[in-house]
């Protein structure tokens, strides 16, 4: 009975999986659907520690899987409740990269108990075992790799004849590998060689990557520990680990294509380019020309008697927690008969969809988050939009100047509105590391001073006109 109980409850968590992505797709509904896949998930990961049978003997060691799987709850509970909103996407970056590691360690484990036991193992088993132990240590380093970065613990380093050095270690990773699928090379040794050397090689090439391309490289790396789970799935004769593992890279793909798109770059000019390095220009506003300030009065004035106010958020909102007093602000506005929306560009933030989780927390409603192609017809007749701690996005020299490493990025038109003010903390570049041109046009006014205090002046000024 039990031999065909487990294949039905696979194939029902398989669904689940598919619904819930399905589900994710909309802000409406992407609560309900990371729920409905966490359930499949728990449902797939019971059925196979109670049901599943090899050579008709069950798992062993059932205590210590129960035991690990309530040791890995409990802290992945406590890291969840407790991460800050500013600390999202190092939580994501750090938890993939324990997924990749994983997929790494049960590619060890497969390789070791294969030569222990004397077993032959077919050309599709060694290209499995290999493939998921490159891809999944690829994988973890380069994730831990981009959870320092977001941490601000490590910055962006380049040397010379960087690419040369990690191509060379690329191709000798994968001649490794192929050598040891095929045969050529073999013993434990040599597979603890290829580990380390996909290791070093996940450290190298997220190193040079500047901070603005993080979004792209965690949905990149994201999709790198799905196929090694898919790997793994294989290996085990597992369909729902390989469903599963399919479904997150092929997720993680399509989403890299998307935000490489919005960014109208191409993933290798993301990997191999500068774009958010260190070797763009922050001078700030040394260059720019001059600006003008505006007081939380004057703006508050300026949005009370406005027909239509937008709202860019950026990653500034995130780091001053500001999200529930900017939809206070929203909601003082509304009832001076102000219309309000959100101008959501798809790379604002650190990771995809930072924003949109940010505002949903704060309880801010779904149809008020506009998207870059359809908000962007609405700026010319706009009255007035805030600029909270965004930048690069709304930078005009990604239409206006060719020699601006975000030149061609599609950017939210903020500069066609009537007036715009920029909330920040001071002149200083964005994380692309370049100035901002918006800041110095006729229309356009700093705000300076922390979001939150900044955003609580604009309420308490909006309450009194």
């Amino acid at each position: 009975m039990t031999d065909g109980l487990l294949p039905i409850l696979y194939l029902i968590a398989s669904v689940t999986f598919i619904l819930g992505i399905k589900l994710l797709g909309s802000p409406k509904t992407a609560r309900v659907g990371n729920l409905t896949a966490a359930a499949g998930m728990v449902l797939a990961i019971v059925g196979t520690i109670f049901l599943y049978r090899h050579n008709g003997q069950p798992l062993h060691n059932v205590t210590w899987i129960l035991a690990a799987l309530a040791l890995g709850t409990a802290i992945g509970w406590v890291m969840a409740m407790r991460v800050k909103m500013t600390a999202m996407p190092q939580m994501v970056s750090f938890f993939n990269g324990m997924g990749g590691a994983c997929a790494a360690l049960i590619s060890i484990l497969e390789y070791k108990t294969a030569m222990a036991e004397g077993l032959a193992t077919s050309t599709g088993h060694s290209l499995a075992t290999m493939a998921g132990l490159i891809i999944g240590a690829v994988s973890f380093s380069g994730s831990i790799i981009a959870y320092l970065k977001l941490e601000d613990r490590l910055g962006d380093i380049r040397f010379g004849g960087q690419q040369l050095v990690n191509n060379g270690l690329l191709v000798a990773t994968v001649v490794v590998g192929g050598a040891l699928v095929v045969g050529s090379l073999s013993g434990i040794s040599t597979l603890y060689l290829l580990t380390v050397m996909a290791l070093i090689f996940g450290i190298l090439f997220v190193l040079p990557i500047g901070g603005a391309d993080m979004p792209v490289v965690i949905s990149l790396l994201n999709s790198f520990t799905g196929v090694a789970a898919a790997c793994g799935g294989f290996l085990y004769d597992n369909m729902v680990m390989l469903i599963g593992g399919i479904l997150v890279g092929s997720a993680g793909t399509i989403l890299t294509v998307v935000m490489c798109n919005s960014m109208n770059r191409s993933l290798l000019n993301v990997l191999i380019g500068n774009f958010g390095g260190a070797s763009g220009s922050s001078s700030g506003g040394s260059s720019g020309g001059s600006y003008r300030e505006v007081s939380a009065a004057d703006a508050a004035v300026m949005m009370t008697y406005a027909k239509q106010v937008v709202i860019v958020p950026g990653y500034g909102l995130a780091v001053a927690q500001a999200q529930h007093v900017c939809h206070q602000l929203e909601h003082e506005l509304e009832g001076k008969g102000v219309t309000v929306k959100y101008a959501i560009h798809p790379v604002a933030g650190r990771m995809p969809g930072h924003m949109n989780v940010l505002l949903a927390e704060a309880d801010v409603a779904y149809d008020k988050l506009v998207e870059m192609e359809e908000v962007n017809a609405e700026f010319p007749t706009t009255d007035v939009v805030l600029v909270v701690g965004a930048n690069d996005v709304v930078n005009p020299a990604a239409k206006t100047d060719p020699t601006s490493p975000i030149y061609g990025m599609p950017i939210l038109d903020a500069e066609l509105a009537r007036q715009v003010i920029i909330m920040k903390r001071s002149m200083k570049a964005g994380y692309a590391g370049i100035d901002n041109e918006l800041f110095y046009r006729p229309n356009a006014a700093m705000l300076f001073g922390d979001a939150k205090a900044s955003l609580t002046a604009l309420v308490n000024e909006v309450k009194q006109v």
